[in-house]
């Protein structure tokens, strides 16, 4: 009996140890706990239904409104400066230079004698034959005034004009023949380089003088044939000179006809104006119209986004962003043609729309 009294006894001490309170700092460690796990149940929960998410968020944006205005596309082209005038005048006969009359960046006239080759044989031969062209002429004068008094025969007149005819002939052929030991210039121009030097033998084909005419320039390129049927003589087109800090506007003056296939393009050329920042040889870029429109819808590139569903932009609403689904055009100098989707008015979100959804608070930045 006393046995089971200390045994109630201790029983009875070990339960109130048990229901001995915990400590508070312990009690409260494990209540924050469980709070950090019930908020990420509740979070992935919102996440994942879009219900009880925080509707006071409000995002930053940029905004443009949207205005019509003229939409132009290009085709941009690398090409070069071409001189329509850009000759070699060569010699037509072998001979030793004796004389040389102009130097390299002087200016020349059509037809200037540039350059003397030796031909001091044929200007013996030509003395000669001029010799005997006056002799021939004054027998034939002579002979002219008898015949015209009726005095000697038909015969001896006629030989003597026929002398004096073949001997004319024959003077001009030799001066001819001498011409041909002459390098003359083709065209007007600059003498852009020339190498002879006295004593020098020139041959033709071989030896001669480039002439460049810089006042009558052109740019020419070749433009690849998947643009064969946008690009047409008359088109508008800007040229742009990076080395000449110079751009004009000018039409295109020859669109080829034949596809090369080799390259598989075609050449173009435009003229341009003289001027003297211009030079042959400069590299030139050339942007060709082949799409205008006035009155378009047109916005910066950034500002459009893609989806699996097509392409969209978000406006500023009364505070609120909205999507909007556009149809896209051409797209040139960081600006994209809106075909639909949009209209005049609309506060179209440049900055911050990355991170929008339908439907959020936006501010505008002023």
């Amino acid at each position: 009996m006393k046995r089971l009294l200390y045994t109630t006894a201790a029983l009875i001490v070990l339960a109130a140890c048990n229901n001995k309170p915990k400590d508070p700092k312990a009690q409260l460690a494990d209540l924050k706990k469980q709070q950090a796990e019930i908020n990420a149940k509740i979070a992935a929960l919102e996440q994942k239904t879009g219900v009880g998410q925080d509707s006071s968020r409000i995002t930053d944006v940029s905004v443009v409104e949207v205005a019509p205005t003229n939409f132009t596309n290009y085709i941009e082209l690398q090409g070069h400066i071409d001189a329509q005038d850009n000759v070699t005048a060569y010699p037509q006969a072998p001979g030793t230079i004796t004389a040389i009359y102009v130097k390299a960046g002087q200016h020349v006239s059509r037809g200037q004698i540039l350059v003397q080759l030796d031909n001091s044989t044929l200007r013996q031969q030509i003395a000669q034959a001029e010799a005997q062209l006056s002799l021939a002429q004054t027998v034939y004068q002579r002979q002219k005034n008898l015949w015209d008094q009726k005095i000697g025969s038909e015969v001896q007149f006629l030989q003597a004009k026929t002398n004096y005819e073949a001997g004319q002939k024959q003077v001009a052929a030799l001066r001819e023949q001498a011409a041909m030991y002459t390098i003359k210039a083709p065209i007007s121009g600059s003498v852009d380089q020339m190498d002879l030097k006295l004593g020098q033998v020139a041959q033709p084909g071989q030896t001669g003088i480039r002439i460049v005419n810089a006042d009558n320039l052109k740019v020419k390129a070749d433009v690849p044939e998947s643009y064969a049927g946008r690009v047409n003589q008359g088109d508008n087109v800007k040229v742009v000179v990076p080395d000449a800090s110079d751009s004009l506007t000018a039409k295109l003056s020859f669109v080829a006809k034949v596809i090369d296939p080799g390259s598989r393009s075609f050449g173009i050329e435009i003229r341009l104006p003289g001027g003297k920042t211009l030079r042959p040889n400069m590299t030139a870029v050339i942007k060709i119209a082949d799409y205008s429109k006035s009155n378009a819808i047109a916005v910066p590139v950034n500002a459009i986004q893609k989806s699996e569903q097509g392409s969209y932009v978000f406006v500023a609403d009364n505070g609120t962003a909205k999507r909007k689904t556009v149809t896209l055009g051409a797209t040139y100098g960081g600006r994209t043609e809106i075909k639909s989707g949009l209209a005049a008015g609309d506060k179209l979100i440049t900055a911050g729309a990355s991170e929008l959804e339908d439907g959020d608070k936006v501010k505008v930045a002023q």
